[in-house]
């Protein structure tokens, strides 16, 4: 593909993170705007986003049947038009002052709509970058999307920090949330014109001109490619609950523990952003060099061993040290996305390959990215033990190890991965 092709649709996930990740970096904002507030408004926002994510693999799967059967562009143009709407229409949302309950009701419908059209985002994006670069770069090429994806979310956790510092807490309440989501949208509006000019995918360009582009996407990547499915969702759950609980709910914990007050807690997440986006590529290309098996071994096992330590640190250390805590959890949560998005992608041929995608990879990340940060929360609030979404991290890095040290390389090989009928 052209490199214009390449690039657009690799900036593109900026925008989808970004939309995506803001609700989570000011949850405690928007649990007293939309909650009410109060001792369980924190409570309802993140099981509001836990919900809302379960609708991110029906959107996959729908999503990854038009890309399958009618073209990657189609897929990434039909969701971006679709994340452009809910992301205004929650810029505009009247709030629980205005309308009392209705407000968080209203917040839930059009979070379930923002995870429907992310559901078929990222993996479109992925897949079209994989079967776009060259095979040698693949890893890195297609670590530029998670990379790129990190910027978006440091560009939530920054303008966030702006927002929240830059305001007082009545001003803020009132209209000042609305800014990061007027902004979102706006982004999003502009990536949907730049999509509107890139090429198809040479993969699906072959299936077409070989008559193999399936009738029935779904059946066929469930018939053919099970063992597939089940190792992309493993490698999706280490990189879910590394990024969701590693990443992207650190600051609502550092607030709900006391350890710093939302200013200075978004101000941390977003130094730690910077130190993702900064690793992301490097992994990628670690993984062009050495293989994909080493690299996702290799965090695994620090995902077993660091997690515990560093929450303590973060609830309880100076703030230097737990500076430090978020930037090790950050690197390893961009670290398991920059390789496992690849990886992911390599386990299936062309032919169904956003369909297998949706069964395995996205389906973990409704489980081990939409549900971990409220079980975090429970669990610190309940027992009181500050390591405990660590400890999450640890037995889930633990349990996907067995499965990484089975995994068949994927790196350089000529068509990605083409099992035949795996079982």
């Amino acid at each position: 593909m052209s490199r214009r092709s390449i690039v657009v649709a690799t900036l593109s996930t900026v925008v989808e993170w970004y939309d995506f990740t803001l609700y989570l970096y000011l949850a405690t904002v928007l649990s007293r705007t939309f909650f009410g507030g109060g001792a369980g408004a924190l409570d309802d926002a993140l099981v509001g986003f836990a919900i809302a994510y379960l609708m991110r693999p029906l959107g996959a799967i729908l999503f990854g049947h038009i890309g399958d059967r009618y073209g990657r562009r189609v897929t990434m143009l039909l969701s971006m038009a679709l994340m452009t709407a809910a992301m205004l229409a929650t810029a505009l949302l009247p709030t629980y002052a205005q309308v009392g309950p209705w407000a968080g009701w209203m917040l839930l419908f059009l979070r379930c709509v923002m995870a429907f059209s992310v559901g078929g985002e990222y993996t479109g994006v992925v897949a079209y970058l994989m079967e776009g670069a060259p095979r040698h770069r693949r890893g890195l090429v297609t670590s530029l999307a998670a990379a790129a994806s990190e910027i978006g979310g440091l560009l939530a956790v920054a303008l966030s920090a702006i927002t929240v510092a830059s305001l007082d807490q009545a001003s803020l309440d009132a209209w000042g949330w609305r800014v990061p989501f007027f902004v979102g949208a706006a982004l999003a509006a502009m990536v949907l014109l730049a999509r509107s000019t890139i090429e198809e995918s040479p993969d699906f360009l072959q299936q077409q001109a070989k008559g193999s582009v399936p009738r029935n996407p779904l059946r066929h990547s469930l018939t053919h490619h099970r063992a597939a499915i089940a190792r992309g969702f493993a490698i999706s759950a280490l990189g879910s609950i590394t990024y969701y609980v590693g990443i992207v709910y650190v600051p609502s914990f550092l607030t709900s523990t006391k350890a710093m007050d939302e200013s200075m807690a978004l101000q941390l997440s977003t130094i730690a952003a910077v130190a993702v986006v900064l690793i992301t590529p490097l992994v990628g290309l670690l993984a062009d060099r050495i293989g994909r098996k080493p690299v996702l071994v290799a965090l695994a096992v620090i995902g077993t061993l660091l997690p515990v330590l560093m929450f303590s640190i973060m609830a309880n250390g100076p703030y230097a040290l737990a500076l430090g805590g978020a930037i090790l959890l950050a690197c390893l949560g961009g670290g398991v996305s920059a390789v496992g998005a690849v990886t992911t992608a390599e386990q299936f041929p062309g032919e169904g390959r956003l369909s297998g995608l949706a069964f395995g990879a996205t389906s973990a990340t409704a489980i081990f990215g939409g549900l971990t940060p409220y079980l975090s929360h429970m669990l610190v609030s309940r027992t009181g033990w500050m390591p405990a979404p660590g400890a999450m991290i640890a037995i889930v890095a633990l349990c996907v190890l067995p499965v990484l040290l089975r995994l068949p390389e994927t790196a350089g090989r000529k068509r990605a991965c083409n099992f035949q009928s795996e079982t």
